[in-house]
């Protein structure tokens, strides 16, 4: 299991929000290259960025920030928000980053997706965002009434790197992950799940640990784990998370 520490980009700062909620947004850095560099430093594997304002606006607008943050670490980046076109992707993977997250166009244009996955195979995620259950996109500004399930089913056999299931209702709340949606939604798909939203400590980390026997009954599990407030305030130590990993992991 993979913990990607999170940067989610605002006005060209690291920012993180409360519910998926723009006007409850804390800036925690105000050079995220600089915080890239921090977790990096700390022996993270991968880097999971998310550009808040491009989700909203339907394309990049941190651009310059994620392009400083791909020149200041050596580590895979996955970036989400606001990549809706084919285009946007050829470009950002162009650019360097490993994986691109997929999340609106995943519910309006599942078809660009499948497409993307057969072109830049292991390099397309998708994002899936609950709110009660039910997926939403546009930033979180709009809720579908299509289940989060239901959508991951649509891209079970297109060949999807993995997918992102966040749980909108505890973001940035440090309450806890929703360990068993998640493990629920793994042992659903052949698709690996990585778990976020709500990471508040270690016991987060073990507790989707503890549910993978469960989540691999397909055979994708519980793939990684996204957390960003809970390192930031520190209430979940980087080195000891990435240090309970390495030790779980099978030999």
């Amino acid at each position: 299991m993979i913990l990607f520490p999170a940067i989610d980009l605002k006005n060209g700062q690291c920012v993180r929000l409360i519910k998926g909620d723009m006007a409850q947004a804390t800036v925690f850095n105000t050079d995220p290259a600089d915080q890239a560099r921090q977790f990096a430093a700390a022996g993270a594997q991968w880097l999971h960025l998310v550009d808040l304002d491009g989700a909203f606006a339907g394309e990049a607008v941190n651009a310059a920030a994620v392009e400083g943050i791909l020149a200041a670490i050596d580590i895979p980046v996955q970036l989400g928000g606001g990549i809706r076109e084919m285009a946007h992707i050829e470009t950002w993977l162009g650019k360097g980053i490993a994986r691109v997250i997929l999340g609106t166009v995943a519910l309006k244009n599942p078809d660009l997706v499948k497409a993307a996955c057969k072109r830049f195979p292991n390099q397309i995620v998708v994002g899936i965002d609950a709110k009660g259950g039910k997926v939403a996109v546009e930033g979180w500004a709009e809720t579908s009434e299509l289940g989060a399930l239901d959508l991951a089913l649509r891209f079970e056999d297109a060949g999807v790197a993995a997918i992102i299931y966040t749980d909108i209702d505890r973001d940035g709340l440090l309450q806890g992950v929703n360990v068993t949606a998640t493990a629920d939604l793994a042992a659903a798909l052949s698709i690996p799940v990585i778990a976020s939203g709500g990471v508040s400590s270690i016991a987060d980390i073990d507790s989707l640990l503890a549910a993978q026997p469960h989540a691999r009954k397909k055979g994708g599990g519980i793939s990684g784990v996204i957390s960003g407030r809970a390192i930031y305030d520190g209430r979940l130590d980087l080195k000891e998370a990435l240090q309970r990993l390495r030790e779980s992991a099978p030999c």
